[in-house]
């Protein structure tokens, strides 16, 4: 009679609760076996004799990859023989980062995706400085590298780092795949990544058991002397769950097809306000970077923009030779003269960074237009030593070829590129005199690049290698068409010259094709055998000579 009777209120709440519980219980089972994929296996085929690396071939044959150049190693052999199998040409050099350098003037000259792939560990590490010369020159880039086992990782395996931290601040996309099934759908995602907004490079790990066959993997998750009782029970369990997770549904037709690229676009409001200052000046001028090079406007599109304009021009980066050898409003010297006596400048994918002193040499009264797919490259230093007047985050070489249709009729006036090419004449005339002086104890740099430039023929691709020669060889040798230089780009790197000159020789199999360059540069990842080689492919050398202290 002390003790109160139980109400059916006490018996529902105990309900409720352990309803919960048993809810809670369930909930927690069916994650772990998702996780687990436990759920999964299931429904899902496990085994077959195929191999991961026949997934990342096809999807690089349907992104119309032709080249995946690579310093052969253990980790990545699947993803090389699969390849090759498929007719995409696999290119073997004797240096991880001259194999990213090629990449990345095959991914500059054809518009698609440069591709490289690297063996795990020295061989990741090798590339560093080449992956971050692809991401400030905005090249397209897709680094594929080994790595230890999933299970292995962060135990002590062999070349075991973590390379993921070492490439998050180089690349726009990082991944490691961690199921065979994950290939297709990450490799057509790091893809389209490398493409859209501001190219760049993109990195893939591999853990080696996901591209060897599943018979091979197999026996390496086999434990020799489990321990005894329910541990040992456990451990197996877990070791052959893991093996039938990595390559359950590896081999179910999935679309290999590439993603939609996203590329920023000005508005018309943009353009036509655009349109407007353009009509209006009289001494416009425009600096053109690497970005208008870049897809989807075929680069002789946008120069017959550029001639319809009439505007003078100054090329930079890849966008050297856009206007052929003598055009009328290419303009090569005095650029810092020009820009302090335009009305208006236009900065189509040029930055505001050293080479234009940070924006110092931009005349304060302009008009200035800047448009570049990167909205910190857009601004940079506006904030101190210019301002835009207007300022777009879109595609260089559209907003060219919208502005050109919106002034047609209309050219700058013919004054202004004829006092400009004047000074281009005075100027050249000097340099040649600079070039024919007598040196007592070494070659004359500036003859070596005159004489170079006389004898070149009409469809070369001129590679510069280095960083005062670079200089030298911009105002000196003339690219006779489009597509016809290249250089490191903004992070200056030496030694890009052989990766550089495979790459383009490759894509222009037509071209000669000649690397400009200092001996330090040449020597960075250019090896003896490597140079052998590419001197029967038809590359030619020129080395800057110094006198020695």
């Amino acid at each position: 009679g002390l003790l109160p009777h139980p109400s059916m209120e006490s018996f529902g709440a105990i309900g409720t609760v352990l309803g919960c519980s048993a809810g809670i219980a369930l909930g927690g089972l069916v994650f772990a076996a998702y996780k687990l994929g436990l759920l999964y296996q299931l429904f899902h085929k496990t085994k077959s004799p195929r191999h991961g690396g026949e997934s990342v071939a096809e999807v690089l044959r349907a992104h119309g990859v032709k080249y995946v150049f690579t310093l052969v190693g253990g980790h990545i052999s699947p993803i090389l023989v699969a390849c090759e199998k498929v007719g995409i040409r696999i290119v073997d050099t004797r240096h991880e980062a001259t194999a990213v350098f090629a990449a990345d003037a095959v991914a500059r000259l054809s518009g698609t995706v440069g591709v490289a792939a690297v063996t795990a560990g020295p061989g990741l590490t090798n590339t560093v400085t080449a992956v971050k010369n692809a991401q400030m020159a905005e090249s397209p880039l897709l680094l594929m590298g080994g790595a230890a086992g999933t299970l292995l990782q962060g135990r002590g395996a062999l070349q075991d780092i973590d390379q993921m931290s070492l490439f998050k601040p180089l690349c726009k996309f990082c991944a490691s795949i961690r199921t065979i099934r994950e290939i297709v759908p990450t490799v057509r995602k790091a893809l389209a990544i490398a493409q859209s907004g501001t190219p760049g490079p993109v990195f893939i790990e591999f853990p080696i058991d996901t591209l060897y066959p599943y018979h091979l993997v197999s026996k390496e998750f086999g434990v020799k002397n489990p321990p005894k009782g329910l541990m040992g029970k456990v451990v197996s369990w877990y070791l052959n769950n893991h093996l039938m997770n990595l390559f359950a549904g590896a081999w179910e037709t999935r679309d290999v097809s590439p993603l939609p690229v996203d590329i920023p676009q000005a508005t018309d409001d943009q353009v036509q306000k655009c349109i407007e200052l353009v009509s209006r000046a009289k001494k416009p001028v425009i600096l053109l970077g690497s970005q208008a090079t870049l897809p989807p406007t075929p680069v002789n599109d946008i120069r017959k923009a550029l001639e319809n304009l009439g505007i003078p021009c100054f090329l930079g980066g890849m966008s050297r030779g856009m206007l052929g050898k003598d055009s009328p409003i290419h303009i090569r010297q005095n650029r810092r003269d020009a820009l302090k006596e335009a009305d208006l400048v236009l900065l189509a994918g040029t930055v505001c960074d050293f080479r234009l002193s940070y924006g110092r040499v931009l005349n304060r009264r302009s008009k200035i237009i800047a448009v570049n797919r990167d909205k910190t490259q857009l601004l940079k230093n506006s904030d101190m030593f210019w301002k835009p007047t207007i300022a777009i985050q879109g595609d260089a070489g559209s907003f060219l070829m919208r502005l050109s249709k919106g002034l047609k009729g209309h050219r700058c006036p013919e004054e202004w590129p004829q006092s400009l090419k004047a000074g281009d004449t005075t100027k050249e005339n000097a340099n040649r005199a600079k070039a024919d002086e007598k040196t007592e104890h070494h070659l004359n740099p500036l003859k070596v690049l005159h004489r170079v430039d006389e004898l070149m023929a009409e469809d070369s691709i001129i590679v510069a290698d280095g960083g005062d020669f670079v200089g030298s060889a911009a105002y000196i040798m003339r690219p006779r068409g489009p597509m016809r230089w290249l250089d490191p780009g903004a992070f200056g790197t030496l030694g890009v010259g052989g990766g550089f000159a495979l790459g383009a020789k490759l894509c222009r199999p037509e071209s000669e094709t000649g690397s400009e360059g200092d001996p330090g540069g040449q020597g960075c990842t250019s090896q003896r055998s490597d140079r052998e080689d590419q001197l029967q492919r038809g590359l030619h050398f020129c080395i800057e000579c110094r006198a020695q202290p």
